[in-house]
């Protein structure tokens, strides 16, 4: 019974310290993480948010001779949903036709007022001229009478004679100026004619041009390709409901997707940083595996205010080099984009670097022990920051705070060196909570709280 006995503890004994050599080793390895210092070139990136757009789109247009039937305005009433992939010729979207459909309505009336004017100023026409010939017939036969009335009086005494002469003149007078106002009223009867005849030419032709526009009211894609919606002035699409106007006549886009661009928006603070031609790093939210590359090809020298915001933004636009057919518009990208680069300088990762009010400082591993390091630091990227005094290549910094960190002294940086970062300020001072990992964040702004 005592032998079990004795057997048990010694057993429980061996578990327990097996237990406690875990425990302890785990802590010990915990606080052993430790990395070297490098040296080298250090780039200094900025990280935005931005959206893919098409470098190149062809636009799909309205009908257009809006402005020639002076239709200023016209509502989508249906269209094909937005990233559908369309043939050449299909149909994409039509547009409201109520105020055409009224204008044709009004125009046939008017086409029918003419029409009735046309046929009634022909009639009357016919019907006047048709007098005035007549009464020239009769003239002209009254002469012929009073010529003869005068060859027979050659043997009347004078005065008779004379008599039918003077109303042979008379007949001949009146039958010229007949002539004269036949011709006078044939052209007038032609200028009338003439003029309703354009009045129904015109009327004819406008109800063409509407029954023509009316057509293009149903509108089909002018190539193969996957149709986006437009956006408007505060980047909502424009889709069913939407109104197109004359003077930005499109319904849709379809854009070419071997050329893609990432638009983003930068803070004014920052975009001093940005110069056309610089390397960008791009990641795609939807895909976080797939990685590509780019380069800045245009920077705005014109700020624009974000909505309910006092903040400036200036857009930027970055080219993919590479083409990928899981592209596509208005996917959200990661955009890091190199603004320089600084060679042989020392860097750490940023949660080495702690801070005590103004003083930075790091634990530096020195031998089996561990040093309270005060450091300068320098510039930052988005992991790691640069040390410009107080550590040297392939030291070794650990990540964590040791257990015994309140028994730690900090060892202080020469006064001649402290003195000459001091007369530079803002270039060494790095603020953080008492004893607790740096932290820097890069402020990105998403296309979605941006105007697009």
């Amino acid at each position: 019974m005592n032998q079990k006995k004795y057997i048990l503890i010694i057993t429980g004994i061996i578990i327990l310290a097996i237990i406690a050599y875990f425990i302890f080793s785990k802590g010990d390895k915990i606080q052993q993480i430790t990395v070297r210092v490098k040296k080298g070139t250090f780039p200094i990136e900025v990280t935005t948010t931005g959206e893919l757009i098409a470098k190149s789109s062809d636009k799909i247009y309205g009908p257009p001779a809006l402005r020639q039937v002076q239709i200023w305005q016209v509502k989508i009433q249906d269209i094909i949903p937005d990233g559908t992939v369309v043939d050449s010729g299909q149909y994409v979207a039509s547009l409201d036709k109520t105020e055409i459909s009224t204008k044709i309505k009004d125009e046939e009336t008017n086409l029918e007022k003419f029409q009735t004017q046309l046929t009634k100023t022909t009639l009357d026409t016919s019907l006047d001229l048709r007098s005035a010939r007549d009464e020239l017939i009769n003239l002209k036969y009254g002469l012929e009478e009073k010529q003869i009335t005068l060859e027979q009086s050659k043997y009347e005494p004078p005065a008779t004679i004379r008599q039918v002469q003077i109303d042979l003149e008379k007949a001949q007078r009146t039958y010229e100026q007949a002539q004269k106002n036949y011709k006078l009223r044939y052209e007038k009867a032609t200028a009338n004619m003439q003029e309703v005849t354009a009045s129904f030419t015109q009327a004819q032709r406008k109800l063409k041009d509407l029954q023509d526009v009316l057509k293009q009211f149903t509108i089909t894609a002018p190539k193969k390709g996957m149709l986006i919606y437009r956006r408007n002035w505060d980047g909502n699409k424009l889709g069913i409901g939407a109104t197109l106007n004359v003077w930005e006549n499109i319904v849709a886009e379809l854009p070419d997707l071997s050329s893609m661009i990432s638009r983003t928006y930068v803070n004014e603070i920052d975009i001093s940083k940005f110069k056309v031609g610089q390397p960008v790093k791009i990641g795609i939210d939807a895909f976080p595996e797939k990685k590509f590359t780019g380069k800045v090809t245009e920077v705005a020298n014109i700020g624009e205010q974000q909505q309910n915001s006092n903040a400036k933004v200036f857009e930027v636009k970055i080219i993919i080099n590479e083409f990928d057919s899981i592209l596509r518009p208005a996917m959200t990208s990661k955009n890091t984009i190199v603004t320089a680069q600084i060679d042989n300088a020392l860097s750490v990762p940023i949660e080495t670097i702690f801070s005590n009010d103004s003083t930075s400082f790091v634990y530096k591993k020195d031998g089996g022990s561990i040093l309270k390091q005060q450091v300068i630091v320098g510039q930052s990227n988005e992991n790691e920051m640069i040390v410009k005094e107080g550590l040297k290549e392939n030291d070794e910094v650990s990540l964590m705070q040791p257990e015994n960190e309140t028994h730690l002294k900090l060892i202080t940086l020469p006064k001649e060196i402290l003195a000459k970062y001091k007369e530079k300020p803002g270039k060494t001072a790095v603020k953080a909570t008492d004893s607790k990992p740096l932290t820097l964040k890069t402020q990105s702004f998403p296309a979605s709280l941006t105007k697009k």
